[in-house]
């Protein structure tokens, strides 16, 4: 776009907060419009208009390549920051620092349907009415329970929905108003939906005031368990509005902070690496990498405002510096923070290798409570040097690297998932799937699947392999493909997998790891790497961990103590390791009077009768 284009489409925009986005049309039609550069600011037409005169030549080949200028409006600044790291993380734009490994911020959709869906979700339907962005999933999950319990908005898939005749186990168990089975009108639905969305707009009370008097009456009947679930619902509710939906304690001392993260940041051409430690009670209980890409034209968030100011404005820096190690490091680490904390929850404390860049990222930790410095001597310089060593080590030691030199594959496995299967005899039969990122286990996007139960250990894995597959290719999986995928067994457990994965199209190369021979298999190769080469590490830890938490599920579905407490209403894990501890075991708990059982805490006249019916 020239500057005159650029003028004129920010002549069109609001002066408001927002996120704006340089698109480049692709070959075809106006739906191959590719995302390039994506950018938040205060004032929209003012940020906007500052990049009709770059002033660098990298920024004026940015603005050449664009065609269009889309955005979009927030309330607040905050959610303007948000907002930016969720759509980066979803297009990858060629010109922001993209941190690969991560994921988008989660947001609640109600679907366009009939009798709508309520879902959490990264990557909203076509025609959604979309809330958010939030920072923290878990909190989401409390609060979007909460309203189902209430309003009974479904969550069901719509295969399943459609397929029934009748109300299946969430209207049993309150959290849906059985519309699959025509026991709510559509108009009635509509109207509960429409509170529903009423709530997230930011009417708190449309969801406190029944949970609240809903505490109220349980704790009037001495149900006390019931009484605390719907405090902690009510807790959750109330706080969404309040913090953006991020859990977090603010510490008026941040001498007295109970966990901080170490943040270290090395840079080796397009690529940079973060380190991090994490300290609970003074005590260094974790660490990882994680891996940035830097864009080869880096647009630079902020950094016209701020030049032609000759001032930091905005968020920026001023362009003189924006070639230095410093400025890049500071825009590495603020867009890492930005982005890896989406889904977790933030510490009390962040101690940095460098100063953010930008101030927007700094206001938002300390609104969220957070204390953030670059310590300069001490322990905690100390701790800062032990990321840096960490950060840069990575550079010297890439398994990932090696994985891909050793492979001959075209490009370095960034991301990888490990899958094996558990069972005994053809009983209880589970299948794992662990995730690695940048060498490192990521266990929040661990899953697990329960299989039909066959003796069968090839059919085994095909059948893992089509639901990973077959959930990716369907869009039903919220995390992003991985670029290799590791099975824990021999020839036969690979060519399964391989035919799931042809089954499906989904087009992932797959290597096998048997534990006999320590030997790597591909369709076309077999690899006798020595014992201490650095990829036949990374393909053992992965393996391990898939086994692990395969054979850790199977034995927990061997283990059918805890399966009948489940199954009965008002008990909670809470309760039944209560029950467990004082009974010794189910059948104690069977053969136990009602008055017995009323002395356990938590257990009401009514959850003891339940008991006694149920078991």
């Amino acid at each position: 776009m020239e500057g005159a284009a650029v003028r004129e489409r920010a002549a069109e925009l609001p002066r408001e907060p927002g996120v704006y986005q340089f698109l480049e049309h692709a070959p075809g039609t106006a739906e191959n419009d590719v995302v390039i550069y994506v950018g938040k600011a205060v004032d929209l037409r003012d940020r906007v208009r500052s990049y009709a005169d770059p002033r660098s030549d990298r920024i004026s080949r940015m603005t050449d390549r664009a065609s269009a200028i889309d955005f979009a409006v927030t309330d607040t600044e905050t959610q303007a920051l948000l907002l930016e790291a969720n759509l980066i993380k979803r297009h990858q734009p060629r010109y922001n620092v993209r941190l690969k490994d991560d994921k988008s911020y989660p947001m609640v959709e109600l679907t366009d349907h009939e009798f709508p869906r309520i879902e959490i979700t990264r990557d909203p339907d076509a025609g959604a009415t979309v809330f958010g962005p939030f920072t923290d999933k878990g909190h989401l999950e409390a609060v979007v329970h909460a309203v189902r319990s209430v309003y009974g908005i479904r969550q069901c898939p719509d295969g399943r929905f459609y397929g029934r005749d009748r109300p299946c186990l969430d209207y049993q168990i309150g959290l849906c108003s059985g519309s699959c089975g025509g026991k709510i009108s559509r108009e009635e639905y509509a109207k509960d939906v429409a509170r529903v969305g009423n709530f997230f707009e930011g009417e708190t009370g449309v969801l406190a005031d029944p949970l609240r008097e809903g505490m109220e009456e349980a704790a009037a009947e001495a149900d006390f368990e019931r009484a605390a679930n719907l405090r902690d619902r009510l807790e959750a509710v109330e706080a969404l509005h309040g913090s953006g939906g991020a859990a977090v304690d603010a510490r008026e001392d941040p001498e007295d902070a109970r966990t901080i993260d170490v943040l270290g940041a090395s840079l080796e051409g397009d690529r940079a690496t973060v380190a991090r430690l994490h300290a609970e009670d003074g005590k260094l209980i974790d660490r990882d990498q994680h891996t940035l890409s830097i864009p080869d034209v880096d647009a630079g968030d902020d950094t016209e405002t701020a030049a032609a100011a000759g001032s930091v404005a905005d968020g920026g820096t001023p362009a003189a510096a924006e070639n230095q190690p410093e400025d890049r490091l500071a825009r590495v680490l603020g867009s890492f923070v930005q982005q890896y904390y989406a889904d977790r929850t933030l510490p009390d404390r962040l101690l940095l290798s460098e100063r953010l860049a930008d101030p927007d990222v700094e206001a938002w930790l300390g609104n969220e409570g957070v204390s953030v410095s670059v310590p300069g001597a001490g322990r905690e310089a100390t701790l800062v040097d032990l990321a840096l060593k960490n950060a840069r080590r990575t550079h010297d030691t890439d398994e990932a690297g090696a994985l891909r030199d050793g492979l001959s594959l075209s490009s370095r496995p960034t991301r990888i998932e490990g899958f094996d299967v558990s069972h005994g005899g053809g009983k209880d039969v589970v299948g794992s799937n662990v995730v690695f990122v940048d060498s490192s286990p990521e266990k929040s996007e661990y899953r697990r699947k329960k299989l039909d139960e066959t003796n069968d250990d090839y059919a085994n894995m095909r059948n893992l392999l089509r639901w990973r597959a077959k959930r990716a290719v369907e869009n039903r999986d919220d995390r992003p493909d991985p670029d290799l995928v590791l099975i824990d067994g021999g020839e036969g457990q690979l060519d399964a997998a391989r035919d799931a994965l042809k089954e499906c199209g989904w087009e992932i190369p797959a290597i096998a790891l048997a534990k006999a021979e320590e030997i790597v298999l591909t369709p076309t190769a077999t690899h006798d790497w020595p014992s201490d080469a650095p990829q036949l590490h990374l393909c053992q830890r992965v393996r391990d961990e898939a086994h692990r938490f395969a054979v850790r599920y199977h034995e927990t579905l061997r283990d059918d103590v805890s399966t009948v407490l489940e199954e009965v209403p008002g008990v909670g894990p809470e309760l039944r390791t209560r029950l467990l501890r004082r009974f010794g075991s189910v059948d104690g708990v069977r053969e136990a009077s009602t008055e017995e059982l009323r002395g356990v805490s938590g257990v009401g006249g009514r959850t003891a009768e339940t008991l006694g019916s149920r078991l």
